[in-house]
């Protein structure tokens, strides 16, 4: 049961983001519209065999890393990695994949921000709460080819291939690091599993659990992942990579895969408030449900209403902007702008969407928008739909169907809801939606401290 009265702040904010340096070259390459998506030379380099080049990927060396490869294996396995700016001991990387060293590098930043001291961040009352979307494929991939195919030893993969590979990895290592001694726990919910992992973590705060935590999704390169997905033949082709990824635009044809990091500081807003913390902003509620459908795949327009008939609810606050989910995918993009149209009408916001500008980062998808959410709070500015040019001005097949319950109106009835470069307005409220595989439904509303 929730404690009544308390709230819960967001303090801190940390990631690892396509071609940004760092928080404040994310923040000023996004509100200037530009787009963080480039052609990927690994895909490339496999030709007619993938479908799809580009991606918002991060490199190793961007990160001030350098990879050790193991002498003994084939097919460049990654054994370790130097972090060449020394900010995580050789005992915590040698634990780590990519993803994982990018979670603890974020919490780092997100508990520097904070400014929370050693006493605080290895309370027992301090969580982690960090997952992704995927395996450690690319660590998999390596250690299996050289067992089966190649025929080599269990023992030359080394002692480390389950640690760097299970589903809790990131959270393991981030607690290994800070050493809190409260929750340390993974929800994986496919590409809802960023912003869920952040919904779990205020409710164990708003419930009395922990007071501090620190919580996000990540998803590291890896073409292994990559290739899945244009398998599905979902993937954006036939763009430059800038305009690859358009949010309801009528061409539209398919979400570009990414890959990134968003790490966050949650804390009890009168711990916060006591002691002086800077508060980025305030979560007014969290709500998560499914479809109940039995679609693996296909977006719900009921579930999505029930999703905000959820958070309204427990909020009572209408948002100024609203950070969609925009996939840029045929079925994705109409069904959530019509969800969003029937609940909140037709004007008095804005929509907002991320993956325009840096592709659809699975696991740190819901993570690396929120934090893209707290910056339209901080800087009082609307981040933009880049490439959503045209917008289809006749009906979706579906709207002509009997069953259909939602708005008549095209997707171009909407065209002032989405803007195409970023501009300043008062955001005093922001919703954040985030889906996933299975159904799976997320939203949360955060607000500025007042």
């Amino acid at each position: 049961m929730e404690l009544p009265g308390r709230k819960v702040a967001v303090v801190g904010m940390g990631g690892a983001f396509p071609t940004c340096i760092d928080l404040t070259d994310f923040s000023r390459k996004m509100f200037s519209n530009q787009s963080l998506i480039r052609e990927w030379d690994e895909a490339v380099a496999y030709g007619k065999n993938i479908r799809s080049t580009v991606s918002g990927y991060i490199t190793d060396a961007e990160m001030g890393l350098d990879t050790i490869y193991s002498t003994l294996m084939e097919h460049n396995y990654p054994e370790t990695y130097i972090d060449k700016l020394n900010r995580i001991p050789e005992t915590n990387l040698a634990t780590a994949d990519i993803g994982s060293i990018w979670a603890m590098l974020g919490s780092l930043d997100a508990i520097k921000m904070a400014g929370w001291n050693n006493k605080e961040t290895e309370s027992e009352k301090t969580g982690v709460i960090i997952g992704s979307g995927g395996a450690g494929n690319v660590i998999l991939r390596s250690a299996w080819h050289n067992f089966y195919e190649l025929g080599k030893k269990t023992r030359v993969a080394g002692a480390h291939t389950v640690d760097r590979t299970m589903v809790f990895r990131e959270a393991a290592n981030v607690t290994c690091l800070i050493k809190n001694k409260g929750i340390c726990e993974s929800i994986g919910s496919a590409c809802a599993t960023g912003l869920g992992n952040i919904g779990y973590a205020y409710r164990l705060i708003k419930f009395g659990l922990q007071d501090r935590v620190i919580a996000g999704g990540v998803e590291g390169t890896s073409l292994e992942t990559f290739i899945g997905f244009d398998g599905m033949q979902v993937l954006s082709r036939g763009f430059s990579a800038a305009e690859s990824s358009r949010p309801f635009d009528i061409n539209r044809n398919g979400f570009v895969c990414s890959f990134g990091s968003g790490i966050v500081a949650l804390e009890a807003y009168e711990i916060a408030k006591a002691r002086g913390a800077n508060i980025l902003a305030v979560i007014d509620g969290y709500f998560n449900n499914g479809d109940g459908d039995s679609d693996m795949f296909y977006p719900s327009f009921g579930g999505q209403k029930r999703l905000w008939q959820g958070l309204l609810a427990e909020t009572g606050k209408k948002p100024d902007v609203v950070k969609v989910h925009g996939t840029s995918t045929h079925a994705g993009d109409p069904i959530e702008l019509f969800s969003v149209v029937d609940t909140l009408g037709e004007g008095a916001y804005h929509i907002s969407a991320p993956k325009s500008q840096f592709g659809h980062m699975l696991g740190a998808a819901g993570s690396v928008e929120f934090i893209a959410s707290l910056l339209m709070l901080k800087e009082q500015m609307v981040l933009p739909c880049l490439n959503a040019v045209n917008l289809n001005a006749a009906l979706e097949p579906f709207q002509t169907e009997a069953s259909w319950t939602g708005p008549l109106k095209p997707m171009a009835a909407y065209r002032d809801l989405i803007p195409q470069q970023s501009f300043s307005k008062e955001v005093n409220t922001v919703a954040c939606l985030n889906y996933g595989f299975g159904g799976t439904n997320s939203a949360i509303s955060i607000s500025r401290d007042f």
